[in-house]
């Protein structure tokens, strides 16, 4: 298989760290951090991607360490034993689970080798086998509107560079891998309109700004717990009301950045050539990443999908 390149104009913003979870924008400041406002202020200069609602994570690509082109999952980046296949025996040794050996046998396959890419590793979530239009990889059902004739389907988004594996830094993928015969990849683009705002950005951030200044900001355990309190009322569908908590006035700030990461939702557009449903309800996606010079985010209508995956989790 030959995989070309298309390199687009969204910019790169480095992430210090292995692409293994990124947070809510309202979740960040519980602690006192406040560097979303300022991502919330670059707003059209930040890079915007659509988030797919894969599984599992795939690492794929060729480790600096010794030249060999492997597959994994996120285990790829264990500290202790990390999981690195380059043969189907590696992949029978480290995943017991037949159903993970079989995603990751195909890839080791049909995934494009260093040769073909001038980058070395990259992540992606895995959608399903090639050869249909309808895939449930997770909560989301999506729909193409023609048959993935590649061997696997992935979304990636991520790519590492460095001159060893465990130091290796993650890049949102701002560039877009074609596909080939042996992979379908999604990648929709994604950007922020300057239409549709219902309440005034700056103002908004600079009133957050005002409001963190009077705000006792939780320690790392607090905030722990207070995540738990407050998806606690999203897993059950009630309204958060920042009063019937103990820290109150930490609340209402979550629930202004809340705010203003709802009016980013309602802005962003995207071409991704899919519909989504969760059960038999049409939805417009999981939601978006952005990425810019202050952090990564995810901004996800938590009261839809984030629900949803609490309940299904709890059943």
């Amino acid at each position: 298989m030959t995989l070309t390149l298309a390199v687009s104009t969204q910019t790169l913003s480095l992430l210090n760290m292995k692409n293994l979870h990124i947070e809510h924008p309202e979740d960040t400041i519980l602690t006192g951090d406040l560097s979303v406002l300022d991502a919330f202020a670059d707003g059209m200069n930040n890079s915007y991607s659509v988030k797919i609602d894969g599984s599992p994570a795939i690492v794929w690509g060729t480790n600096p360490d010794n030249g060999k082109f492997f597959v994994g999952t996120k285990s790829v980046f264990n500290k202790r034993t990390p999981k690195i296949n380059y043969t189907v025996q590696d992949i029978e040794k480290n995943h017991k689970d037949f159903g993970l050996q079989s995603i990751l046998i195909r890839c080791l396959h049909c995934l494009p080798r260093k040769e073909e890419v001038p980058f070395q590793v990259f992540q992606g979530d895995f959608i399903g086998f090639g050869g249909y239009r309808d895939y449930k990889p997770n909560a989301i059902s999506y729909t193409f509107d023609k048959v993935m004739h590649g061997g696997v389907v992935v979304a990636p988004h991520t790519y590492y560079t460095g001159d060893t594996l465990k130091d290796m830094e993650a890049k949102p993928l701002s560039f877009v891998l074609l596909s080939g015969r042996g992979a379908d990849f999604i990648q929709p683009d994604a950007w922020l309109s300057e239409l549709g705002s219902d309440i005034d950005i700056d103002l908004a951030i600079a009133f957050a700004r005002q409001i963190a200044t009077m705000v006792d900001f939780a320690t790392p355990t607090e905030a722990k717990q207070l995540k738990q309190d407050l998806n606690a009322y999203i897993r059950d569908g009630d309204e958060v009301v920042a009063e019937e908590f103990a820290n109150y006035s930490l609340v209402r700030l979550w629930l202004l950045v809340k705010r203003i990461k709802t009016n980013f939702l309602q802005r962003m557009r995207d071409n991704f050539d899919a519909e989504c449903f969760i059960g038999n309800e049409y939805i417009s996606g999981e939601g978006y990443v952005m990425a810019g010079d202050h952090g990564t985010y995810k901004l996800v209508d938590r009261e839809v999908f984030s629900h949803y995956n609490f309940n299904i989790i709890r059943s």
